[in-house]
Protein backbone atom coordinates (compact mmCIF):
# COMPACT_ATOMS: atom_id res chain seq x y z
CA UNK A 1 0.00 0.00 0.00
CA UNK A 2 3.10 2.19 -0.20
CA UNK A 3 2.80 3.06 3.47
CA UNK A 4 5.61 4.46 5.53
CA UNK A 5 6.89 2.37 8.41
CA UNK A 6 4.98 4.58 10.84
CA UNK A 7 1.72 4.28 8.89
CA UNK A 8 1.95 0.47 9.10
CA UNK A 9 2.62 0.65 12.83
CA UNK A 10 -0.23 3.11 13.32
CA UNK A 11 -2.50 0.70 11.43
CA UNK A 12 -1.75 -1.88 14.12
CA UNK A 13 1.07 -3.99 12.74
CA UNK A 14 3.80 -4.57 15.32
CA UNK A 15 7.02 -2.68 14.60
CA UNK A 16 9.02 -5.92 14.58
CA UNK A 17 6.71 -7.34 11.91
CA UNK A 18 6.98 -4.20 9.78
CA UNK A 19 10.76 -4.36 10.04
CA UNK A 20 10.79 -8.06 9.13
CA UNK A 21 8.69 -7.49 6.01
CA UNK A 22 10.96 -4.63 4.95
CA UNK A 23 14.19 -6.54 5.58
CA UNK A 24 12.99 -9.89 4.18
CA UNK A 25 10.13 -9.17 1.79
CA UNK A 26 9.92 -12.73 0.44
CA UNK A 27 10.00 -14.50 3.81
CA UNK A 28 6.27 -14.44 4.49
CA UNK A 29 5.47 -15.71 1.00
CA UNK A 30 8.08 -18.50 1.29
CA UNK A 31 6.69 -19.49 4.68
CA UNK A 32 3.16 -19.71 3.27
CA UNK A 33 4.26 -21.75 0.25
CA UNK A 34 6.02 -24.16 2.60
CA UNK A 35 2.94 -24.43 4.79
CA UNK A 36 0.71 -25.17 1.80
CA UNK A 37 3.08 -27.86 0.50
CA UNK A 38 3.40 -29.50 3.91
CA UNK A 39 -0.39 -29.64 4.26
CA UNK A 40 -0.66 -31.09 0.74
CA UNK A 41 1.92 -33.77 1.49
CA UNK A 42 0.17 -34.64 4.74
CA UNK A 43 -3.21 -34.99 3.01
CA UNK A 44 -1.62 -37.09 0.29
CA UNK A 45 0.00 -39.38 2.87
CA UNK A 46 -3.20 -39.64 4.89
CA UNK A 47 -5.16 -40.65 1.80
CA UNK A 48 -2.53 -43.09 0.51
CA UNK A 49 -1.91 -44.81 3.84
CA UNK A 50 -5.41 -44.80 5.30
CA UNK A 51 -5.41 -46.42 8.73
CA UNK A 52 -1.62 -46.87 8.59
CA UNK A 53 -1.13 -43.09 8.56
CA UNK A 54 0.43 -41.73 11.75
CA UNK A 55 0.69 -37.99 12.26
CA UNK A 56 3.64 -38.54 14.58
CA UNK A 57 5.50 -40.69 12.05
CA UNK A 58 4.70 -38.29 9.22
CA UNK A 59 6.19 -35.40 11.17
CA UNK A 60 9.19 -37.54 12.15
CA UNK A 61 9.77 -38.25 8.44
CA UNK A 62 9.59 -34.52 7.66
CA UNK A 63 11.97 -33.61 10.47
CA UNK A 64 14.43 -36.40 9.64
CA UNK A 65 14.66 -35.03 6.11
CA UNK A 66 16.03 -31.75 7.42
CA UNK A 67 16.22 -28.42 5.62
CA UNK A 68 15.76 -29.27 1.95
CA UNK A 69 13.96 -27.87 -1.10
CA UNK A 70 10.27 -28.74 -1.24
CA UNK A 71 10.68 -31.15 -4.16
CA UNK A 72 13.28 -33.10 -2.18
CA UNK A 73 10.91 -33.18 0.80
CA UNK A 74 8.17 -34.48 -1.48
CA UNK A 75 10.42 -37.32 -2.65
CA UNK A 76 11.37 -38.14 0.94
CA UNK A 77 7.69 -38.35 1.91
CA UNK A 78 7.00 -40.53 -1.14
CA UNK A 79 9.83 -42.84 0.00
CA UNK A 80 8.44 -42.88 3.55
CA UNK A 81 4.96 -43.74 2.28
CA UNK A 82 6.35 -46.60 0.19
CA UNK A 83 8.17 -47.96 3.25
CA UNK A 84 5.01 -47.77 5.39
CA UNK A 85 2.93 -49.57 2.76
Amino acid sequence: MHWTRQQAIDYGIQASEVDRYVALPGQACAYKIGEIELLRLRAQARQALGSRFSMKEFHNAVLRTGSVPLDVLGQAIDDWMAAVK
